[in-house]
């Protein structure tokens, strides 16, 4: 009996392996930009605007 050949198997699982691995990449990217970076710079925002809020409450009193 002989064997058939392989023939596109390394075509499909390199399609594959790049799909899923371009796939995964962009979901993690999703996840930490606007599971961890945006919350994270709104916090630093955040605190600079209301130091700066401060610093111009303080100039104002002092007027």
């Amino acid at each position: 009996m002989p064997i058939k050949p392989i023939t596109g198997m390394l075509r499909r699982n390199l399609v594959l392996d790049l799909a899923t691995a371009f796939g995964l990449g962009t979901a993690a990217g999703y996840f930490w930009w606007y599971g961890f970076h945006i919350p994270h710079i709104r916090t630093r925002d955040q605190f600079y605007e209301k130091l700066e809020n401060q610093r111009a409450n303080a100039m104002n009193q002092k007027s």
